[in-house]
């Protein structure tokens, strides 16, 4: 969840008092400029910026700036176009820019970025509305909206690795011949977006977007539709242009959808969310103490003061349960007392772990408000779209890598572990080390340790700076084939093994008088067959390749090595 990313990467939430401020660090831009400021107001850190934020920035774990950027090469789209998009270091360089802006495209609004690096852009794109093109009742021109995933690949190129598409979830029901789009009530399909529904150019205005790692679900806010609607990530490109596929079996329609009943054909009021103008669609995380796993929206409620809501969807799995023909639950919400104040078509908030909210006036202050409603911290004058507060350690954190001399390796071989740890916030860090394993066994304190795996093992280090007490953890696995070489004890007879390769059953001709183990191992280390004085082994239910088998009986052990399944 990109909002609140950082809080489930720190170490949980802790027990604070409600008329306590939470964590440290408040992040924000305003023109050419983004700052952390400290909850006692102090600059801790001030970017100046090569371009003015558009829209939205955020500080992505591990000190780079995620900034929308306004660029226009076409003539498409209205307020919150912004067409570029920005990666910028701790130092301020622009590491990576994008633009998306043609004379049929323009990204706008919100960008999310996700844990894989790869960022989620919202972009305008026309499309041909008519009564027997999509059976829309209106013949124009509409700014529809489609969702890309952009994989970074240079300075200043990407490449779209997903996409999702409104126009493919259409439905209407006044034009039976159009086919395509065509349903008897509108009201049995909110999955799909009623075509005639406030049909303007500007039809949905998207401006709020953010990502749920745990459903592979993202979540949209629309100025003019007054809801919020909920896509399955997890369907493929060519599945989401469709109606099934992906971890809830329904392609690239709607899995959710809250604010405005009215919009698939019910009463407008039905769900009391009293939606006029939303932005800000978010979840909230799964560790919040009061509303995990909620959703909220920023509700401008134009004509009167700003509105923090927070709901509880009806989850379940990965779909939602919703009645057709229905509305869409809850029909109760929470709205948060915060301070008084108008906000025109922007704005944020976030809710933090010990309950308290920020919220940002993008004409105003940034308030940090208890659960009562008491205001802990007001930024002054910050005219922000969006603000978000960072723990200590998301900021200044250090960067952590475990290495290995070797990742594969054969029984009784040792390895040279390495870590290291960068921190561009600080000054000369000092760092302290702590080694485990997986399983467990091993530790250390040094640096780079030596070690003996005697199979395939896990080794992580946590690198701690100790001058302000944040960690980082690193690991690497050492993938660990028994070894090739032969051991026969004097007493003990060679075994005959045969045929090999096999099909399947691998015979042992043994000739001894005592107990023995045989041990089958695949080529990561791992047993996969394990057998008291068996003289058939049947392979036949593994699959195709390279196998070792270990013999043992007392102390004394015959190793052959290559047993190849050939089926």
């Amino acid at each position: 969840m990109k909002k609140l990313m950082f809080l489930l990467i720190c170490m949980g939430y802790l027990t604070i008092s409600n008329a306590q401020q939470w964590s440290l660090y408040t992040f924000y831009s305003k023109g050419t400029s983004a700052k952390l400021v400290d909850t006692a107001g102090t600059t801790f850190k001030t970017w100046t910026l090569a371009s003015q934020t558009s829209y939205s920035a955020y500080l992505l774990p591990g000190d780079t700036i995620l900034q929308t950027v306004g660029y226009s090469a076409g003539s498409i789209g209205q307020g919150g176009k912004t067409g570029r998009v920005r990666k910028i270091t701790w130092g301020g360089t622009t590491a990576w820019q994008y633009d998306v802006s043609s004379s049929t495209t323009q990204m706008h609004h919100d960008v999310c970025g996700m844990p894989n690096g790869n960022v989620l852009l919202i972009v305008y794109e026309t499309k041909s509305a008519s009564p027997t093109t999509v059976g829309c009742s209106l013949t124009l021109t509409v700014w529809s909206e489609k969702i890309i995933e952009v994989h970074p690949t240079g300075a200043t190129t990407g490449t779209v690795v997903w996409e999702w598409h409104l126009w493919d979830h259409l439905c209407q029901s006044l034009y039976p011949s159009v086919t395509s789009t065509y349903v008897s009530n509108v009201s049995q399909h909110p999955e799909l977006m009623n075509v005639n529904y406030q049909m303007t150019k500007d039809w949905l205005h998207m401006n709020g977007i953010d990502y749920n790692p745990a459903l592979d679900q993202i979540i949209l806010s629309s100025h003019m539709m007054d809801e919020i609607y909920v896509i399955d990530h997890s369907a493929t490109t060519a599945e989401a242009a469709t109606h099934s596929g992906g971890n809830s079996g329904k392609g690239g329609d709607f899995l959710y959808r809250w604010g405005n009943p009215a919009a698939y054909g019910l009463s407008g009021t039905g769900n009391n969310s009293g939606f006029n103008v939303i932005h800000d669609a978010h979840w909230l995380p799964a560790n919040h103490p009061t509303y995990p796993n909620y959703m909220c929206a920023y509700n401008n409620n134009q004509g009167g003061s700003v509105q923090v809501v927070i709901w509880n969807p009806p989850y379940n799995g990965y779909n939602y349960t919703y009645t057709p023909g229905s509305i869409v639950g809850p029909t109760t919400c929470i709205k948060p007392t915060i301070p008084s104040f108008s906000a025109n078509d922007q704005g944020n908030s976030q809710q933090l772990l010990n309950g308290n909210i920020l919220v940002a006036n993008p004409q105003g202050s940034i308030y940090e408000v208890s659960p009562a409603g008491t205001t802990l911290q007001t930024i002054s004058n910050a005219q922000s779209c969006h603000a978000y507060r960072y723990d200590k350690c998301y900021v200044r954190g250090p960067k952590a890598t475990a290495n290995a001399s070797e990742t594969n390796i054969v029984q009784g071989a040792s390895v040279n572990l390495s870590s290291s740890a960068t921190s561009v916030t600080e000054t000369s860090p000092a760092y302290s080390y702590s080694w485990s394993s997986d399983p467990a066994g091993f530790t250390s304190s040094s640096q780079n340790p030596s070690v003996t795996p005697s199979g395939t093992t896990t080794y992580t280090v946590m690198i701690t700076n100790t001058a302000i007490g944040c960690s980082a953890t690193a690991s690497v696995t050492i993938n660990v084939t028994p070894s090739t070489n032969i051991e026969i004890s004097e007493t003990l007879p060679e075994p005959v093994l045969y045929p090999n390769p096999t099909t399947g059953i691998v015979h042992l001709d043994l000739n001894m008088e005592k107990e023995f183990e045989v041990r089958v191992y695949d080529i990561f280390g791992k047993i996969i067959l394990q057998a008291a004085n068996a003289t058939n082994v049947d392979l036949g239910c593994f699959s195709n390749g390279m196998y070792f088998m270990n013999v043992k009986s007392g102390d004394a052990i015959i190793l052959k090595k290559k047993i190849l399944l050939t089926k």
